[in-house]
């Protein structure tokens, strides 16, 4: 029987089965047909090279920041030359990743400074810990 089962693609693509059914729900991987026959609930739904290859995709785009919603947009302008508008998500991405590291320089920055304080003086209580009760 050709295909792979829901689980063989969670599998093949680094997600769980849940997973794969949350992303048909929000409607970013189709669900297939169940074919019929196969006992009571009829046959077992089979996923092919397509599914796998949405499937990384949106893992793909969630790994460079994307929301579910926005890779929802983006696998909508595979279908058409959407190229513009990819191009415009691709640059405010970007913008938002450049914002996150600028504040966790800063986040580091301090860290890195309150525990240069703790170590240069044992008296009184460490600078990290009194910095977080602020």
């Amino acid at each position: 029987m050709p295909g792979m089962t829901i689980s063989a693609l969670a599998r093949a693509g680094g997600v769980g089965v849940e997973t794969v059914r949350y992303y048909q729900r929000r409607g970013l991987l189709p669900e297939p047909p169940r074919p019929a026959g196969g006992g009571l609930g009829g046959g077992v739904r089979r996923y092919g090279e397509e599914e796998l290859r949405r499937l990384r995709f949106i893992r793909s785009a969630q790994a460079a920041g994307f929301t579910l919603e926005e890779i929802g947009e983006l696998l909508e302008l595979q279908a058409t030359d959407g190229r513009p508008r990819a191009r415009e998500m691709a640059r405010a991405r970007i913008a938002a990743l450049d914002a996150r590291i600028a504040e966790l320089s800063t986040a580091r920055a301090a860290l890195a400074r309150l525990a240069d304080e703790c170590a240069e003086d044992a008296r009184g209580p460490c600078p990290i810990l009194t910095a977080f009760e602020r």
